[in-house]
């Protein structure tokens, strides 16, 4: 375990990164429980990758949902249907993560749905360059589905009691402390629990983040 300020944690992402020698684009996930602080991780790692002159594809696990009528056959706080019907893994496979991948055209869309307006989307495809280099965060990022995709994974691990405070927080202006509670621990916590249960996500991550102190980060390297 290593501890640090957040730029020295992000230095050595940024390194880890560099290390990486493929073919085609680096595809890199950054995965862990809703609220761990995934997204402004993979925000501000691109920002350093771009700094270090680096082509930059900045995507999101919350743009390839099913649309809302597919995802909640469960029922809304059912945490199955959070891991079995939310996500359009053919899809995230077919359009981002393959094409970038060994033999791949690098030809991509980043995205299939958006998820204010609930509807379906088909940008433009772009072309990559073959060093460009994937930041893409998300749930259940190393599942059966996925887990062969990536070239370096990294886990932002945090408390999960941590992310129902941090999701109150995050979410106040949109949902009452109650509904926020309940989603949390009716459906993102209990699945979460089955993710690591099953997956066990932390044994295939190559760097572990841990995130309960966002500014003094501690980190973990491990090798495959």
């Amino acid at each position: 375990m290593d501890q640090g300020n957040r730029d020295e944690m992000l230095g050595l992402l940024a390194e880890a990164v560099g290390s990486v020698t493929v073919a085609h684009p680096t595809r890199v996930a950054i995965d862990g429980p809703p609220a761990a602080g995934k997204t402004t991780l993979a925000d501000e790692l691109a920002v350093v990758l771009r700094e270090q002159g680096r082509d930059v594809i900045r995507a999101t696990i919350d743009d390839f949902l099913f649309p809302r009528a597919q995802r909640y056959p469960r029922g809304e706080y059912s945490a199955e249907g959070c891991y079995f019907d939310t996500h359009d893994y053919d899809a995230l496979n077919r359009v981002l993560l393959d094409p970038l991948g060994p033999g791949g055209d690098r030809r991509f869309q980043h995205a299939v749905y958006e998820r204010t307006g609930d509807t379906a989307l088909s940008p433009p495809f772009t072309t990559a360059p073959a060093d460009a280099v994937l930041v893409f965060d998300g749930v259940f990022l190393m599942r059966p589905e996925l887990i062969g995709r990536w070239d370096l994974r990294i886990f932002v691990s945090t408390a999960l009691e941590k992310t129902v405070d941090r999701a109150v927080i995050r979410e106040r202006r949109v949902s009452s402390r109650a509904e926020v509670e309940r989603r949390w621990r009716e459906r993102y916590i209990p699945s979460q629990r089955f993710y690591f249960a099953t997956v066990h996500p932390t044994d295939h991550a190559n760097i572990i983040v841990h995130n309960d102190e966002p500014q003094l980060p501690v980190w973990k390297t491990q090798t495959h």
